[in-house]
């Protein structure tokens, strides 16, 4: 049998996939001689022995924990459901990956009516013991039995107004024992302390499966069977009394990354209170003001984490009756601009190396260097003002609830949640939010932390507002009322409120960020191409270090205003002569776009697919656009609408598309080709050094490959000739049906490269509809039928199976072939990982994708996380 359960002095921080990331830090700071309250540790495997036991828990745990919690008790002094002298303990959740306020925890642990009393007595502070006898019963009663937390706190606002009480600091001893009666008439509350810890210990298992926890693990790509270690450790007091108080702080600045040691501290406060927000704290500078020795060990114990732990740390403290105790160290989350400031000056300081540097940074914070800020020269309308939590610019209109965000954000609407104080429960609201405003809490409440990981703008403590989510109003100290559906603005770089839209910039880069990238571009084996159909978005993913083009989708110079009708005209031709007249208009518009295309991606590869999508795309279905047609034409609407319905079709996304269209329409083709090498030889002419690869989508054998190939090679040794121009060239095809993947091999000798199209191979191989399959993913997701979306994140086990049958036995066929990826899952980190270990050449992403792309191709080539294949499915 496996040991269940650790002493603090028993692990150490290498052990977080057994301890947990709170546990393993509890013991490595035990290690280091700092004061850490004693406790134990029941461990992840624990926790999935409980489920697998359908939700028991193993029948000797009990028998384990209470063994190490004799040594508690001796360490601490104190016994656990002794009233004379009482051991009290936190139950807290640990994973091994982070999840800040997704779990559930217990304060308090152990009282009961007599315990409560002899605390009173032992300490001589009976308002506290039954302040802490009130906290426990209320977060027992909702972690462990269920019960709603608004009934507590209705009977404590009534209980207060009734009594002329303001504020909880106004509340006395005798207040708080009668709060304690009204609870416990509300909950059946068990009085045996060894009964609360076993309830607690399953509740914090249970809470590995709350809806919140699922939702943040879905965001963070979290596997679901990590489990969550439980904490217990014998409990401080920061709501003692004056000479108390508890805190959280960085060794960094976690929004601006500035190396500056950055906190806030409430004092005679519990710690829950710092972390929940529902009081705003004083920076962490008035410690030093008013416990100086206090505040100079705080500091000491940060310094040495952090070179410890060689990352900025996150750190929860307590101070009771002037005593310094240490709670919990973490990395720190951190915004992506200050993600990149640390990591950059942790190398310059010899803390870690350029590779340590790349692992620091998630690809998706890089995007913080690419979103909009507020413009400096806009006029503001300031009505508030709070704590700049999460920065950037976001508007939107008001709502007052994470489903009101949900819903707004379902319907296309940019939307500004705002609420008193965020909880775990708002997470999905949070989620799909432009921006946080809170009332209360600070920089480093629930709503702070979370935005700052998400990387949504975020204002926290902004007292200037008084919030009332129930009438949907939040009213400014001047009398502005906001109302809900109301647009406003948020700076969340200064802690600005506006009113209405305000002018943005786009997002700048800095000298750091362009570094890292340096180290991204010397660390990297794959290519980062982008995926660009204009010169506009062929020169921003230049810009932003793109190696070439990945994918230019001609069809998409067809569908501007002017342009459509041309094409139209043609795909409604009724003879190879009338298509042809259509036909000559549409190359001058090919070429003189691929000719800018060159010019702005000189000497760099330009991969071109032929005309891919299905017809129907292009044709009217207004009766305003089919009468415009017809005059266009010199036909009847009537007979317009007689050729739309010959061409529809019950599967158009399986049907007439792809190089279907060459084999049928190879006139089509003929005009591409000419027209692309056109323009690549009037480049060449000019200068210029393009590189071009011509495309086939959607084939399915290698003969279709062989016809398509022969009209190409006909159409670029014409051209040639013509010109009196060589042009540098390849072609490849598209490897996106699960056919091509299965007889890649025979393939291999007839083309150059080949790019997988991973948003129909894995429409096929799934046979999901990519345009209909959000109307029942989230119900696959939500019940574990799926790992992830397929379409945003690439399957590795079934979709990439496919990807290594294909590289593997075309390469052992033919040597030379280029290989890339050209879907949407060329911009996703996890995806690039994959390619980085099947050995493909590049990855092609959208242009404001491509820095993220770098930084996760470089973090593939010298990060240890090995390729994750899936879930049992």
């Amino acid at each position: 049998m496996a040991k269940r359960v650790y002493l603090f002095n028993e692990g150490s921080k290498d052990d977080r996939d057994l301890l947990g990331g709170k546990g393993a830090n509890l013991c490595e700071m035990t290690s280091l001689g700092l004061p850490v309250p004693f406790g134990f540790i029941v461990t992840t495997h624990t926790c999935r022995e409980f489920f697998q036991a359908g939700n028991k828990l193993p029948t000797l745990l009990e028998q384990e924990y209470r063994v190490a919690l004799d040594i508690v008790e001796k360490k601490m002094g104190a016994r656990f459901g002794d009233p004379e002298n009482p051991l009290l303990f936190s139950v807290r959740s640990g994973a091994p990956i982070s999840m800040p306020g997704m779990m559930n925890t217990i304060l308090n642990l152990g009282l009961n009516d007599e315990i409560a009393e002899g605390l009173a007595q032992k300490t001589g502070n009976p308002r506290f013991a039954y302040d802490s006898y009130r906290r426990f019963i209320q977060m027992f009663a909702d972690v462990v039995l269920e019960v709603d937390a608004k009934r507590f706190e209705e009977e404590l606002e009534a209980y207060k107004a009734e009594h002329g009480k303001a504020l909880d600091v106004d509340m006395q001893a005798d207040d708080w024992r009668n709060i304690v009666a009204i609870y416990k008439r509300l909950v059946d509350f068990p009085e045996d302390p060894f009964e609360q810890l076993k309830l607690a210990v399953q509740a914090v298992f249970l809470s590995w499966h709350t809806p919140r926890a699922n939702v943040y693990r879905e965001m963070n790509n979290i596997s679901e069977t990590l489990g969550t270690a439980v904490n217990v450790q014998a409990m401080v007091y920061g709501n003692f009394g004056d000479d108390s108080g508890s805190g959280v702080a960085f060794t960094r600045n976690p929004s601006t990354g500035e190396r500056k040691f950055f906190g806030e501290i409430l004092f005679n406060a519990a710690g829950e209170d710092v972390v929940a927000g529902i009081r705003t704290p004083l920076p962490v500078e008035a410690l030093q003001e008013r416990m100086p020795d206090v505040y100079d060990e705080l500091y000491k114990t940060q310094a040495l984490l952090e070179k410890h732990y060689r990352d900025m740390q996150d750190i929860e403290f307590t101070i009771q009756e002037g005593r310094f105790y240490m709670l919990q160290t973490r990395s720190g989350k951190r915004t992506g601009r200050a993600s990149v400031k640390i990591a950059v000056d942790m190398v310059r300081e010899g803390l870690i190396n350029e590779r340590e540097a790349l692992m620091r940074v998630s690809p998706d914070h890089v995007e913080s260097f690419l979103h909009p800020m507020i413009d400096p020269a806009a006029k503001r309308d300031i009505v508030a003002t709070g704590l700049p939590a999460s920065p950037g610019g976001a508007t939107g209109q008001v709502v007052f609830s994470a489903e009101e965000a949900e819903q707004e954000a379902d319907a296309g609407n940019a939307v500004i949640l705002v609420r008193r104080e965020t909880t775990p429960e708002d997470i999905h609201g949070m989620k799909v939010a432009a921006g946080i405003l809170t009332e209360l809490g600070g920089m480093t409440s629930h709503a702070a932390v979370v935005a700052r990981g998400m990387g949504v703008c975020a204002i926290t403590g902004c007292g200037t507002l008084h919030i009332d989510t129930a009438e949907g109003t939040a009213t400014t100290t001047d009398g502005i009322v906001i109302r809900r559906g109301d647009v406003i603005t948020l700076d969340g770089s200064s802690g600005e409120v506006m009113l209405g839209e305000i002018a943005k910039t786009e997002a700048s880069s800095s000298d750091d960020f362009q570094e890292l990238l340096s180290w991204a571009d010397k660390h990297r084996r794959l290519k980062v191409r982008a995926n660009a159909d204009t010169p506009e978005d062929a020169a921003r993913a230049r810009e932003l270090g793109a190696e070439g083009i990945g994918l230019c989708r001609t069809e998409h110079m067809f569908f501007e205003a002017g342009r459509i009708n041309e094409m139209r005209a043609m795909i409604l031709s009724e003879s190879v002569e009338e298509r042809q007249r259509h036909l000559d208009t549409l190359a001058t518009f090919q070429h003189d776009d691929m000719l800018e295309l060159f010019k702005v991606m000189d000497g760099l590869p330009v991969t071109v697919r032929l005309l891919d999508p299905p017809l129907h795309e292009f044709l009217p279905h207004s009766d305003e656009d089919v009468e415009v047609i017809a005059e266009h034409i010199n036909k009847s609407p009537q007979a317009v609408r007689a050729i739309i319905a010959d061409l529809s079709e019950v599967n158009p996304m399986l049907g007439f598309r792809g190089c279907r269209l060459s084999v049928v329409y190879p006139e089509i083709t003929e005009m591409q080709v000419r027209a692309i090498v056109g323009a690549a030889a009037d480049a060449t002419q000019a200068g210029y050094r393009p590189f071009l690869e011509i495309m086939i989508p959607l084939v399915v054998n290698v003969r279709e490959v062989r016809l398509v190939t022969s009209i190409i090679d006909r159409c670029i040794a014409e051209v040639q000739q013509a010109k009196r121009t060589s042009i540098n060239y390849r072609v490849g095809t598209m490897m996106e049906t699960p056919r091509a993947t299965l007889g890649a091999d025979r393939l291999a000798p007839e083309v150059e490269f080949m790019s997988f199209g991973t948003n129909d191979l894995t429409q096929m191989t799934y046979g999901f509809s990519r345009d209909d399959a959000g109307k029942f993913i989230p119900k696959y997701l939500g019940e574990k039928l799926i790992d992830m979306d397929p379409f945003i994140s690439l399957d590795q086990r079934a979709v990439g199976r496919l990807m290594t049958m294909a590289v593997q036995e075309s390469r052992a066929r033919v040597k030379g072939i280029k290989y890339g990826i050209c879907g949407e899952h060329g911009g996703d980190p996890r995806s690039i990982r994959f390619c980085h270990e099947l050995g493909l050449d590049y990855v092609s992403c959208s242009p404001f994708r491509v820095p993220v792309a770098r930084i996760a191709a470089a973090q593939a080539n010298v990060g240890p996380d090995p390729v994750d294949w899936g879930g049992d499915d």
